[in-house]
């Protein structure tokens, strides 16, 4: 019997140590650099965002947070990095709607999005604006598509790669006017902005936190914006629906997933950092400057909101003709 209680005893102090640690692993995150992977090239609205959270949790959580472009293969190479790392709170994921769109548009890719991640937070959302280069002889958006309907073919589109939102949209675009315009995938958002301002393609749909600069300095020639309502950075582009497009709408939006697994307790210390940061004062004057507005979000509202976008692009790959043959 004494044999038997001395077991017990010394079984049961051997469990000390792990009960104790395990609350704290919550409450001592993070206690090294945290990685925020963004599978899109540097220079675009994903990788500036992610860098303005990271610089802000670095400041609330005293701990180095540090941001790695991972672009190619329509964000899956980055997506797939982080979809196989460890579930403990030391790597982050950058999405967008890129990430909604590959689950209807490239089924095999080798991962899930409402499967193998857990949501965080949301960052922010903001228009995107379709731009032609001034080569082109087209003043107005409905000049363009009188322009492409002549020629089918003639024109060609960029975008940072097939799935990414450069690229949907401009599917919408066709779909809804029954243009003919060549897709020109690319791999990052960067390369699709550098190829129309510099006349290599015609046209490009790009966001326009990052490309209202090169509209105001006459390198490229804006003929609509794709939300319901103006942008407020380019107040003199009319929305593409208003343009001539009746019901034409779209946004860009950034948020910060987790491989699943990762603890409740982190994921909620991460939700409201994030949230705190892009509540900034300082941050949503700037944002708004610039044609952004924040994401403040839950973690479970985040994650029907994905759901939704999930859904919502689900219906335009099949309307637009997308959908991978079975």
């Amino acid at each position: 019997m004494r044999s038997l209680l001395r077991g017990v005893v010394v079984g049961f102090a051997t469990m000390l140590p792990a009960l104790s640690v395990a609350p704290a692993a919550g409450q001592d995150y993070p206690s090294r650099v945290v990685k925020i992977i963004v599978p899109f090239g540097a220079g675009g609205s994903a990788d500036v965002f992610s860098r303005q959270i990271a610089q802000s949790l670095q400041e609330q959580f005293k701990q180095s947070f540090v941001v790695e472009s991972r672009p190619g293969g329509g964000a899956i190479i980055g997506t797939q990095q982080v979809a196989t790392a460890a579930p403990d709170g030391y790597t982050l994921l950058t999405i967008s709607n890129t990430h909604t769109i590959n689950e209807s548009l490239k089924p095999e890719i080798p991962y899930k999005l409402m499967r193998d991640f857990v949501p965080v937070a949301g960052i922010n959302y903001s228009d995107l604006v379709m731009v032609i280069h001034p080569s082109v002889p087209a003043t107005n958006l409905k000049e363009f598509i009188a322009l492409a309907k002549k020629e089918p073919g003639k024109f060609n589109y960029g975008s940072s790669g097939p799935g990414t939102p450069y690229h949907m949209v401009a599917e919408l675009f066709k779909t809804m006017t029954g243009t003919d315009i060549v897709h020109v995938p690319h791999k990052a958002s960067g390369e699709m902005r550098n190829a129309v301002i510099g006349g290599h393609i015609q046209m490009a749909f790009d966001a326009v936190t990052t490309m209202a600069a090169n509209v105001k300095a006459g390198q490229v020639r804006a003929l609509g914006t794709t939300s319901t309502q103006r942008s407020s950075v380019l107040p003199d582009v009319p929305t593409i629906a208003e343009a001539g497009i009746p019901g034409y709408e779209a946004t860009i939006w950034q948020g910060i997933v987790a491989p699943k697994g990762t603890p409740p307790e982190i994921v909620a210390k991460l939700n409201a950092a994030i949230n705190q940061a892009i509540n900034k004062p300082e941050v949503l004057a700037g944002w708004s400057a610039q044609g952004a507005s924040p994401l403040v979000m839950t973690a479970a509202e985040f994650g029907a909101y994905l759901q939704k976008d999930v859904d919502k692009w689900a219906k335009v790959v099949d309307t637009a003709g997308l959908a991978p043959k079975k």
